[in-house]
């Protein structure tokens, strides 16, 4: 009995850890319909006062992207922004041969007058954190324009962002993603989905109450005297960025998040650089939990509310770990039920992750109608998304469980890029990539093995209870197989 009790215990933690988390969900959504009644009145720099208009620097993090760099430039230098008060940094740490097309075409720029910078390091001390530091050190703006190499912002980006700087407590002005290649696939789709409610509903919910949001990595402008403020950009995990925006809320900078102005990027197309984003993001955050975490309730001029909030969304990548554990131990437990009738006023404790899926489902669906209307038709294409948003997700757990347990224990490891394609249609290809991993992963084999475990899932549906079966847990299985499976097969099959 010790380890059936066990096996309850740990089961009913994860589900009241991830009902927490969709309770937060929740109160974001009501911040997010409450944001949507405000009319934004916040100060603006006058650009017709040429004395207004500040000095910006555009930094380019790149590392190996010889199948963007070209579009990147190109796209960049076209943002209408006064010349004699730009600057654009590209922060090269490549160690192939796109460095020397890089040099040639910012060669080219820099003739037709443009002051583009080519910065190379003699290491990649502190990866992407590093090069941005080390650019920072000679950026002649007032103001840093960040931009990974698969992100191209509208030609007027600068002229939408850098005005609300108007008030000096204004820290960082971030801007949502957009998707040039949504549609390209299943696995761009539930990307989409899943950043579309991140960009939405977390960061408009959050932001709009005053509470931590986090600088995207890209997409967004720092005030120079914020970076340095906060402690500057610091290595030492793999989210430079979530780290860098705790540490300047911390110092009381304000943050400024622009839901209607959209930076379109290119989705991973492959499962393996989605796994290596995944990976990255996910350890991140969890070593950002363990470095924040105490900063934040040790700091007596946040509210408790916002100290709830923050807590949580350091908690984020977490969720993983509690999914994993659930979906894990959801098949004992399901022999338990049905073996020990003096135990099953516990399994009520079930019931919160159904409440728990119920309020993802609705909180998606909200951000699904504002973007693509209401309807009938509309909402069965939204309920056959999330679900399969939903399972692949899942499917995914314990690839972003490993990171999530690394990033908790403090084990430490290299700066992976998630490759880029250049694609933007169906009809373009990812073959040829050279940055592809060849080899799948190792854990996928444990995925393979735990597709069909959850199939015995389903199985075991028809084999328990005195009443012809319990389904109970019968949909949840069958998600988990779909999802392990999907990933198992794409990480097989789908490789160059």
């Amino acid at each position: 009995m010790v380890l059936e009790y066990i096996i309850i215990v740990i089961y009913s933690f994860a589900l009241i850890l991830i009902f927490m988390y969709a309770l937060a969900q929740l109160n974001l959504l009501f911040n997010y319909i409450s944001a949507q009644k405000k009319e934004d009145t916040s100060p603006k720099l006058d650009f017709t006062n040429s004395e207004e208009i500040p000095f910006v620097t555009i930094q380019l993090p790149v590392y190996n992207e010889m199948y963007v760099m070209e579009r990147l430039l190109e796209n960049i230098v076209k943002l209408d922004y006064p010349r004699a008060k730009l600057e654009i940094q590209v922060l090269d740490d490549s160690t192939d041969e796109s460095v020397v097309t890089t040099k040639k075409q910012i060669n080219e720029l820099q003739k037709t007058g443009i002051d583009i910078q080519h910065i190379q390091r003699s290491n990649r001390q502190g990866f992407k954190a590093g090069a941005l530091k080390e650019g920072l050190e000679i950026a002649k703006g007032e103001f840093i324009a960040i931009f990974d190499a698969d992100f191209l912002p509208e030609k007027d980006w600068l002229l939408q962002t850098i005005p609300y700087f108007k008030n000096e407590e204004i820290g960082v002005v971030q801007t949502r993603w957009g998707h040039i290649n949504r549609n390209y696939s299943t696995l761009t789709k539930v990307q989409a989905f899943a950043l579309d409610a991140h960009f939405t509903l977390e960061q408009v919910g959050r932001n709009s109450k005053g509470h931590f949001i986090n600088f995207n990595g890209t997409a967004g402008v720092w005030r120079k005297e914020c970076i340095l403020d906060a402690g500057n950009w610091e290595g030492d995990t793999l989210t430079e960025d979530l780290d860098l925006s705790y540490r300047a809320q911390l110092k009381k900078w304000e943050f400024k998040y622009l839901e209607n102005v959209t930076t379109p990027a290119e989705l991973p197309v492959i499962i393996s650089a989605a796994r290596s984003q995944q990976f990255r993001w996910n350890k991140g955050g969890a070593e950002n939990f363990q470095k924040m975490t105490k900063r934040v309730l040790s700091n007596k001029n946040i509210s408790i509310k916002t100290k709830i909030h923050s807590v949580l969304h350091l908690l984020n990548s977490s969720m993983f770990l509690m999914i994993f554990l659930v979906a894990v131990l959801s098949i004992p437990m399901l022999y338990i039920k049905n073996e020990y009738a003096h135990l099953k006023s516990y399994f009520y404790m079930m019931s919160f992750f159904v409440i728990s899926s119920i309020i993802f489902f609705i909180c998606y669906w909200y951000m699904f109608k504002k973007s693509y209307g209401g309807g009938i038709k509309n909402f069965i294409k939204y309920t056959g998304t999330f679900f399969t948003f939903f399972s692949i997700a899942m499917g995914f757990s314990l690839h972003n469980t490993i990171a999530v347990l690394e990033g908790h224990f403090g084990k430490k490891s290299e700066f992976v890029r998630t490759p880029k394609f250049n694609i933007k249609t169906l009809k373009d290809t990812w073959k040829k990539n050279k940055y592809i991993r060849k080899k799948p992963s190792v854990h996928v084999i444990i995925e393979g093995a735990l597709a069909l475990y959850f199939a015995f899932g389903m199985y075991s549906a028809f084999l328990v209870g005195e009443q012809g079966g319990d389904f109970g847990l019968f949909p949840f299985h069958l998600m988990l197989f779909f999802g392990f499976g999907y990933v198992f097969c794409k990480s097989v099959f789908s490789k160059a």
